[in-house]
């Protein structure tokens, strides 16, 4: 084999194959918060398929359970670790104003 198509032919690598993260087991289901909160985000975002790693069918589904979940009161449709605070007490005006001629 000559050197200049050497080159071109790939080389051997072993990749380690990640298991998918939905087994044929489960279901997905909005019932199933143990499956379903696994892609969800920190804020309580929907996870992008590639981060995901599912088909196109099972982030569908996915997608449709949350929502479910989300309108069901299971989820919540944000989750902000930050209540609302202040920090200073503002003075608020509750009485009507009085213009100067």
């Amino acid at each position: 084999m000559d050197k200049s198509k050497r080159l071109f032919l790939k080389s051997k690598r072993s990749f380690r194959r990640r298991l998918p993260p939905i087994q044929s087991g489960d279901r997905i289901d909005y019932r199933n918060m143990s499956l379903i909160s696994r892609f969800i985000s920190e804020q309580g975002k929907i996870l992008s398929r590639r981060v995901n790693r599912l088909t196109l069918k099972q982030q569908r589904l996915i997608t449709i359970a949350i929502k479910q979940a989300r309108i069901l009161s299971l989820l919540p449709f944000l989750n902000n670790e930050k209540q609302f605070e202040r920090s200073e007490s503002t003075p608020r005006t509750t009485g009507l104003r009085i213009k100067n001629k």
